[in-house]
């Protein structure tokens, strides 16, 4: 029997909408679309993003697959086997997904189409690049109209990076907060008084908020526009997003993680050897490494051709992953203490980190004692959660309370240690797991587990 479901954000876009049919995501296009399609594809504008790079690229058909009455064609998009969504970006993915945004834009400008919503859950991230995945967000151009979308692009991207270019909050969190955009108003009072010497600040912050506030949306349907005034707005944002800087002030506790403050060299080379040996036994096609630090256990991963999500709550970590531009890697930033949720109307529109991150391998090192001993996690919560996301294996490093970092954080306690031993560790992951390997980590206390899902 064929299981066929429409996605349960597509009710937002009468152009069309997003369907699966036996877990394979089609695209219909509506009639009402139908001129705006045919314009995308005759004027070489499709050919041209996709030939770049820059959307993602599908077959057409006439087959109406849902027997819809307001059936055009339906598309079947190059699948993706990853998703991400803006809280779970730092800064530089934000950055570069603003980027290909406006040139997109441009691009759609020169044949006769503009971009009619600017929302970065229209992006995703495929061969560690940003790709927009929305085909039916182009509208045909009208040169006497201001772009629809100035305002959202400004509120989704731009106050984003300006918050946290001068908070350094990370954009993860912000995105968290208002996942329709943060608005001129809010954004102009989190802005410090100095960001008001900045030009792009002034005019696409603290101008905009002034003239919003005093204005109807009524006024703004009358407001007379053109070609080279829209152009000359988005290389303004262009220039003004490309220059702006965004990375870390200060080293973060972790972003030096592997070069000083792990506890030596003689550690580190044991480790990544067992880790070695115990990835040489196994097979897997994807993995998930879990407090990933800076990604130096990823890129290993990355190393065997398995695409990674490399998840760490430490934005100055990621973004520095993130340049590397490794393709086989997708940086995410997640609080594994409070993982992304499901989201949107009755939440379900976008699916929680949990369900969407599920991987043959997961790995977790130097991680456990984090969850256990600040965060107050047992370890049979633990074990479960990894449970989820491990569907064949688990490589978990246990740190023993007598290690000094997990001295450290029991330091910082006012409650005392319960149930943190060897014994109640390894009891609690038998639940879901299998011992197929386990050996200590030379140079220190700490054990390496290679751990088999139980299949009942």
């Amino acid at each position: 029997m064929t299981d066929i479901s429409t996605h349960p954000a597509s009710f937002r876009d009468p152009a069309g909408f997003v369907f699966a049919v036996d877990g394979v995501i089609y695209r219909q296009v509506n009639l009402a679309y139908a001129k705006q399609y045919e314009h995308l594809t005759s004027s070489g504008l499709y050919a041209k993003l996709t030939g770049e790079g820059l959307l993602i690229p599908h077959t057409e058909s006439n087959d109406n697959l849902v027997l819809s009455p307001d059936h055009y064609k339906t598309l079947l998009p190059e699948q993706l086997s990853r998703l991400s969504y803006p809280a779970e970006w730092c800064p530089e993915q934000l950055k570069d997904a603003a980027l290909l945004t406006l040139m997109i834009q441009r691009l759609a400008m020169a044949n006769g189409m503009s971009l009619k919503d600017a929302t970065p859950f229209n992006i995703q991230f495929v061969n560690g690049q940003p790709i927009l995945i929305d085909t039916l967000s182009l509208e045909l151009y009208d040169h006497t109209k201001p772009w629809i979308a100035y305002r959202q692009f400004c509120e989704c991207f731009l106050f984003p990076l300006y918050i946290h270019r001068y908070a350094q909050t990370g954009t993860a969190k912000i995105a968290a907060a208002w996942p329709g955009g943060i608005p001129a108003v809010v954004t102009a009072r989190l802005l410090p008084w100095k960001s008001r010497l900045n030009a792009g600040a002034w005019l696409h912050v603290f101008l905009q908020n002034r003239v919003t506030s005093r204005k109807s949306p009524i006024d703004e349907q009358h407001l007379k526009f053109s070609k080279a005034k829209l152009d000359n707005l988005i290389d303004h944002l262009g220039s003004t997003i490309s220059r702006l800087s965004i990375k870390a002030n200060a080293s973060s506790a972790w972003s030096n993680y592997y070069d000083e403050t792990i506890l030596g060299k003689e550690y580190l080379t044991a480790k990544q050897q067992l880790f070695r040996q115990y990835l040489d036994g196994i097979r897997f096609a994807d993995a998930l490494d879990l407090g990933c630090n800076d990604g130096y256990f990823s890129k290993i991963l990355a190393g065997t051709d398995a695409s990674v999500i490399a998840v760490d709550s430490d934005w100055p970590c990621l973004d520095r992953l993130y340049r590397e531009h490794i393709p086989n890697i997708l940086p995410l930033c997640v609080d594994l203490a409070n993982p992304t949720p499901a989201t949107g109307f009755r939440n379900a529109e976008r699916a929680s980190f949990t369900d969407r991150a599920a991987s043959d391998l997961v790995v977790a090192l130097a991680l456990i004692h984090h969850l256990a001993l600040v965060n107050n996690i047992p370890f049979g919560l633990i074990a479960d959660y990894f449970g989820q996301l491990a569907k064949k294996y688990l490589i978990v490093e246990y740190v023993p309370l007598s290690d000094p970092k997990a001295n450290d954080l029991i330091a910082r306690r006012q409650s005392p240690v319960a149930d943190y031993d060897p014994q109640h560790f390894e009891l609690a992951f038998s639940r879901n797991f299998e011992i197929e390997n386990k050996a200590p980590i030379a140079g220190s206390e700490r054990v390496l587990y290679l751990l088999k899902k139980r299949t009942t």
